[in-house]
């Protein structure tokens, strides 16, 4: 068996990203035995229609698990074929059986139907780890739905809104991923055992005068597997599913790139309100040891660009599989699936570290709803004031005047003096108290009913993991 070092090119997500059960499950051991297993169904099959013998069967099922990689790969060198090569090498190992291996299969049946398992396997990580994020989630959000923050338009501060409600956003878009993988893998078909392009001819031929037909004996073998076929297929199952896999693990990858991508900004000095954590013995720079870099957000941003990357290729496999199939996916389809798991899966492991162990800057969070939330509830003045007789217009220019001469001072560093400078206007004054204006300028009175919703969001989470 081949056995890598670091003297080798070896791919990042051998060793370094994802975790050890999703690594197992796009392994060359796993691949094989998940083969050896379809060869021994399709076996178990052809011996209910008297075809090969209880004997021949047990023989291939006693040596499923032993894997040789090495002397696969020294056939390989010989014969250029992977299956085939493991063909053999199955064969010489069971002295019985080994004579009936891939009984009128072709390559397709057993790589098609093995892939869609591993991509189901797969597929129920991607939604444990998902499950468990949004748990995290819930959390937060419930514990945080009541502190007033700003939020920010354009980059810019706008309104007051809630850090449970901000979190609320991230974990909604994480929701909708999650049902859409639930739904991709509940819809996730194999080829089933149709020949070489899909007309079932070699089993019709070898089932002739048994009395069962191909589509019968397909029905058993993925009965065995418990494993849905696509009623028409050509020598491999559409390619159209790969790409409806790959597409919803980038949908969660997106959401959870935008979750990472705030996180940068929001831990950048000048905002300050959320950090990812950061150990006692990292470091942060080689060159500028007071740096806290956020390394983990920026890994889940640069995965997520390739996950989103691998959809077009997947695209492309699934458009440019002519007639009843070319090679050109081959290649490439060894790479883009277990890299679109492994990065998806390394993003939500990340994830899920960083949110449960965010540090959450509460002083930073009003310090910037002091500076800033006023200027949100200036509008509230405003109404204020007209429904206490004011002309809109007329008050709209003494608000505006007031709030640019504030934000110059602020923006030299002074402190905000908007409030005392409303509360003491003449204008104003005459139509508001002062502890009226001071009162509508309360930003925290301006969040609407965003901690509600996100209290109820956090809810309906839990909700939609109990029932699905």
């Amino acid at each position: 068996m081949t056995t890598f070092q670091h003297d080798t090119f070896l791919s990042p997500f051998t060793w370094r990203y994802g975790t050890g059960a999703m690594r197992h499950l796009w392994s060359e051991v796993h691949k094989r035995r998940l083969w050896r297993r379809l060869w021994v169904a399709l076996a178990t099959a052809e011996q209910s229609a008297g075809l090969v013998t209880p004997e021949q069967v047990a023989d291939l099922a006693a040596h499923v698990d032993d894997i040789d990689i090495a002397r696969a790969e020294a056939i390989e060198a010989d014969i250029h074929h992977d299956l085939m090569a493991e063909v053999q090498t199955f064969a010489e190992q069971c002295r019985i059986g080994g004579g009936i291996i891939h009984l009128g299969a072709t390559s397709a049946d057993i790589e098609d139907n093995a892939d869609v398992l591993r991509i189901r396997d797969s597929l129920d990580l991607i939604l444990v780890a998902l499950r468990d994020l949004l748990v995290v989630f819930a959390d937060k959000i419930a514990a945080l739905a009541d502190e007033p923050i700003m939020a920010y338009t354009h980059i810019q501060p706008a309104e007051p809104t809630t850090m449970g409600y901000r979190l609320a956003l991230y974990a909604q878009d994480l929701v909708d991923d999650y049902l859409a993988l639930k739904s991709v893998r509940a819809n996730l078909r194999g080829k089933g055992f149709k020949g070489a392009v899909g007309t079932g001819a070699a089993y019709a031929e070898l089932l002739h005068g048994t009395g069962i037909p191909p589509s019968d004996l397909e029905r058993l073998i993925m009965s065995n597997l418990d494993l849905p076929a696509y009623p028409i297929a050509s020598q491999t199952y559409p390619r159209k599913q790969d790409w409806q896999v790959i597409s919803a693990l980038a949908g969660a990858a997106g959401s959870l790139y935008k979750f990472a991508f705030d996180l940068r900004l929001l831990q950048s000095p000048v905002i300050d309100e959320w950090h990812e954590p950061f150990g006692s013995k990292q470091v942060g720079s080689s060159a500028m040891p007071f740096k806290r870099n956020p390394i983990n957000a920026e890994k889940m941003n640069s995965l997520g660009r390739m996950v989103a990357a691998l959809v077009d290729v997947a695209w492309n496999n699934a458009s440019h599989s002519l007639l009843e199939r070319t090679l050109d996916d081959s290649a490439n389809r060894r790479e883009i699936l277990p890299v679109a798991f492994l990065a998806t899966d390394e993003m939500l492991k990340v994830a899920k570290r960083i949110l449960a162990g965010m540090v959450i800057s509460h002083e930073a969070a009003a310090r910037n709803f002091a500076r800033f939330g006023v200027f949100s509830a200036v509008e509230r003045v405003l109404m204020a004031a007209v429904k206490a007789g004011a002309d809109r217009q007329a008050m709209h220019e003494v608000l505006r005047q007031e709030s640019i001469a504030a934000w110059q001072l602020i923006s030299a560093g002074q402190p905000n003096p908007l409030v005392d400078a409303l509360a003491s206007h003449p204008v104003l004054t005459t139509y508001l108290s002062s502890e009226t204006i001071r009162a509508l300028l309360d930003a925290t009175a301006h969040l609407g009913d965003a901690p509600a919703r996100a209290r109820q969001f956090a809810f309906t989470i839990a909700q939609i993991l109990k029932d699905n």
